[in-house]
């Protein structure tokens, strides 16, 4: 049976672990606090994502190899994802079990979707002779005005229904009739001309920045030594630095510093103010000078970390019914 609902959220970390399977890794980069909302639908083979968060912000998202997974901004959102920078009406078709840096500027909208690559494969040969199947590596697809104002019509039919309709959803003709009518609308858009996007050197960046990820998690709680992390990924520092910038939109050491406030906000916003400190958790993230602490916390959060530390313990919103 089709099951959908939504969640809202005051907490990146628990709107990260709503995801499920597909595993998120949500790095704050802006000032405010953040606000999150998850729509989920579940028809029979066909999951639907969508996302809105207040913030900017580093996603690092690891996918499921054995699902097909499309990805796209939603309205008027940009975003950039793995180097590509997708527009309202752009797509992304991901290669399997793909792990990919995604990041927003601001406030955004974004959804994914996901299916067993045998639907899409039969799907595509049957409406129009080709076989579309997962890329060996992501592919950006730009389909024409009317096809994407197509497929965004039953994006939001969909999101609406696992709302505020849930009685509807629940209908397996309802379910079925929508699933099909998704189904046409991506095979459409994936047959339609991809976008040219300089893929040799964009996944090459790519898979430096996944080995950057895997050294930086052996390191977190370690002061960045730059020629060491290097040589353990296999790049100059130069190249590193080139591929950061280009995929994260701040350096290496930014993005390692970004980390280590986030996992220490995390801690304050978890903190009983009668037990914990901010010097003593400053000192368990690594943050050795209180003051330049404090100093840059207040910076990139916009409010002193005791203004964090004094805020009741962050509770997740609870589910809606369905979710």
């Amino acid at each position: 049976m089709a099951e959908g609902g939504t969640r809202t959220f005051g907490d990146p970390d628990g709107y990260a672990a709503a995801f499920g399977d597909v595993r998120v890794n949500l790095t704050i980069a802006g000032a405010g606090d953040f606000r999150a909302r998850l729509t989920r639908l579940k028809l029979n083979h066909l999951e639907i994502y969508r996302c809105y968060e207040s913030l900017p912000r580093i996603a690092y998202i690891s996918l499921l190899r054995e699902r097909t997974f499309l990805s796209f901004p939603v309205a008027t959102a940009s975003i950039g994802c793995g180097g590509l920078a997708l527009q309202n009406g752009d797509m992304v078709l991901h290669s399997g079990g793909e792990r990919v840096h995604q990041r927003s500027n601001g406030e955004c909208q974004w959804g994914l979707l996901s299916l067993p690559p045998e639907q899409l494969a039969d799907g595509g040969k049957a409406l129009t002779g080709r076989l579309i199947a997962s890329p060996p590596a992501n592919r950006k697809f730009r389909p024409s005005r009317a096809l994407a104002s197509r497929f965004q019509s039953l994006f939001r039919q969909a999101c609406h229904l696992a709302e505020s309709r849930k009685d509807l959803i629940e209908r397996p003709e309802i379910a079925r009739a929508l699933e099909q009518e998704m189904l046409h609308a991506i095979i459409h858009c994936l047959a339609a001309n991809e976008a040219d996007d300089h893929p040799r050197g964009r996944h090459h960046h790519a898979a430096v920045m996944v080995r950057f990820e895997e050294a930086l998690s052996k390191r977190i709680d370690q002061k960045l030594n730059m020629p060491t992390l290097c040589a353990e990924i296999g790049v100059a520092e130069r190249t590193l630095r080139m591929c950061c910038t280009e995929i994260l939109g701040v350096s290496p050491t930014r993005y390692l510093l970004l980390q280590r406030l986030n996992k220490a906000r995390a801690a304050l916003r978890r903190a009983d103010p009668s037990k914990s400190s901010v010097a003593e958790v400053a000192r368990n993230h690594q943050f050795l000078e209180l003051g330049r602490f404090s100093v840059t916390y207040r910076t990139t959060f916009g409010e002193s970390p005791s203004t964090t530390l004094q805020r009741a313990p962050q509770t997740q919103a609870p589910p809606d019914e369905g979710a």
